[in-house]
């Protein structure tokens, strides 16, 4: 499943150790969805790809998401966690679409070295 949104908020990070010994660590995000009835969703993200993704309050982003609920004493409770993101703006790197053809001045060139390999 696909989240695209903005990055509102950013909360603490949190961590500990589980009952085998294993150290853990969780970050949890606010992202905010468009359209014309916007929704917050609370997000986590585990272990290192806190540190590989980086997400920062402000940026547009694109999440791919696993949506988990579990119950525990009669109540349930939901969890998104991130596996993947793909940042759609605020200065990522624009790549041309299948339709556009880079500019190229000339197929010649007027050196006389052969520059092909074979």
């Amino acid at each position: 499943m696909e989240l695209s949104g903005k990055i509102i908020q950013v909360l603490p990070e949190v961590g500990g150790n589980s009952r085998n010994g294993n150290a853990w660590r969780k970050q949890e995000y606010i992202l905010e969805t468009g359209g014309n009835y916007p929704k917050k969703v609370c997000l986590s993200i585990w272990g290192d790809k806190i540190d590989q993704f980086s997400l920062q309050v402000g940026e547009q982003v694109t999440l791919g998401v696993d949506v988990e609920s579990r119950e525990y004493n009669g109540r349930w409770y939901t969890d998104v966690k991130a596996y993947k993101v793909d940042r759609t703006g605020n200065g990522a790197p624009s790549t041309p679409s299948a339709n556009e053809m880079p500019e190229v001045s000339s197929f010649h060139s007027d050196s006389d070295e052969d520059t092909l390999p074979f």
